[in-house]
């Protein structure tokens, strides 16, 4: 008679949404890790036999993204091929009741801070002493890092609070500690983000802290980025930017999303600014920092958008000349201010405003790429792909921004920085030679 042989747990992380999911995931792989638990983030080997799908809640494309996955997950396990499915993050936090009805077989569900609670599925401990110990889903040389929690705002659109909560921010000898050790395990660049990196310090030290919080982190021996997501513009700490300014390895890069530029459709988002004291910001922000790369986000369609709005918009962005913009269309979110508006542009109408913007942003990215001909760039290189490198200047952040691309016989070591010169330019993308 054969003895019965238990084989040992094998977790596969799929991390759906944002970076701050990914943070979340790597958090959850570094606490099962610690307990002696295998983990692995987005497996293609199917070796595995437990899934977590952490979802993402934000927007309806997402939420239907999230809920595909989890199905998909469901029949692998009906199946016989996994064991367990567990669901975690925004879209099970904020629909966890519905969700538990329409999907049963998925063994548990867990809100956005429930990581203790997910632990003791596999009978393991939370231990707050890993801090920055975590397995990074990103390569080596790059790390996102969480600087606080959930928010406090109030805009029309945005259903993170109703996921995330209020805003919490980290300590900064923690963070500092976090920036350390992964450094030490090879990490050049970091980049901090939150729901409102500039509101930072504001609930634990009762005043704006980020400027303090860049110099610890610049003081970081062997760090040799650090850029800012998220900024809010609304009571914009200025004194970051003299910090940007004077120190080298902070990033002169800014991912502040204004969302609109129509004061009609600023006031009913609840942005709490102008469209006068945005240009007076941006203006600002360009003195202090000369040359400093300004990223934003907008959004198209809220309701009572008129053709006029949009046009306000393609101006600001022709007189203000970003040089990033991402796009949203927008997304009508029960438990937001705006779910009691009328969602009375058509999806086409969306797109079409959302093209005829991202048009115009074309135009100039072309423009101020031209620009950079015959320039050297410091660039990380962060792959290489059908025999080509590609990499980043300090301008540029993952996935979102211009690649860089190398075409060359050398061989160039990833994660490690080199001077390149810029060759030629496209719409979105450079290519360049080595020096």
């Amino acid at each position: 008679m054969k003895s019965k042989t238990f084989k040992k747990d094998k977790v596969n992380i799929i991390t759906l949404g944002c970076s701050k999911n990914m943070v979340d995931s790597e958090v959850l792989s570094g606490q099962l890790q610690a307990n002696e638990i295998e983990v692995v983030h987005e497996s293609g080997k199917k070796d595995h036999n437990i899934v977590i799908v952490n979802t993402c809640g934000f927007i309806e494309k997402a939420k239907e993204e999230s809920v595909n996955t989890i199905l998909d997950q469901v029949a692998l396990k009906q199946k016989g091929r996994i064991d367990k499915v567990y669901v975690t993050g925004c879209l099970s936090h904020r629909y966890r009741d519905d969700l538990e009805k329409e999907i049963p077989e998925v063994d548990a569900w867990f809100g956005t801070m429930e990581l203790p609670l997910i632990l003791k599925q596999f009978e393991a401990d939370y231990q707050s002493e890993l801090i920055g110990e975590r397995l990074l889903a990103t390569p080596q040389h790059y790390a996102y890092v969480k600087i606080s929690e959930g928010c406090n705002r109030t805009c029309a659109f945005c259903a993170i609070p109703l996921m995330r909560g209020n805003h919490i921010s980290r300590s900064i000898p923690d963070i500092v500690k976090e920036a350390e050790t992964l450094v030490k395990r090879g990490v050049k660049e970091i980049m901090l983000i939150a729901q409102e990196l500039t509101y930072y310090g504001l609930d634990i030290y009762k005043k704006r802290m980020l400027a303090d919080l860049l110099k610890e982190l610049s003081d970081v021996k062997g760090l040799e980025w650090i850029r800012l997501h998220y900024a809010y513009p609304h009571k914009f700490p200025l004194e970051i930017l003299e910090v940007m300014r004077d120190r080298d390895n902070i990033c002169n890069y800014l991912d502040m999303p204004l969302q609109h530029a129509s004061d009609h459709m600023l006031k009913a988002m609840k942005r709490n600014i102008t469209r006068g004291e945005m240009e007076e910001l941006i203006l600002a922000i360009r003195q202090k920092v000369p040359g400093i790369c300004l990223r934003t986000t907008l959004i198209a369609g809220f309701p009572g958008e008129t053709e006029e709005d949009v046009e306000a918009v393609k101006i600001f962005l022709q007189q203000q000349r970003f040089d990033r913009v991402g796009i949203f269309t927008y997304s009508h979110e029960e438990g937001t201010s705006a779910y009691g508006l009328e969602d009375n542009i058509t999806d086409v109408d969306k797109e079409r405003r959302a093209q005829e913007i991202m048009e115009v942003q074309q135009e100039i990215s072309y423009e101020l790429n031209q620009q950079k001909l015959g320039q050297v760039y410091k660039t990380l290189i962060d792959k290489k792909e059908a025999g080509r490198y590609l990499g980043r200047t300090e301008f540029d952040s993952v996935e979102v921004d211009n690649e860089v691309i190398i075409h060359t016989e050398k061989k160039l070591a990833i994660g490690q920085f080199y001077d390149v010169r810029i060759t030629k330019a496209y719409d979105y993308d450079l290519e360049g030679k080595v020096l």
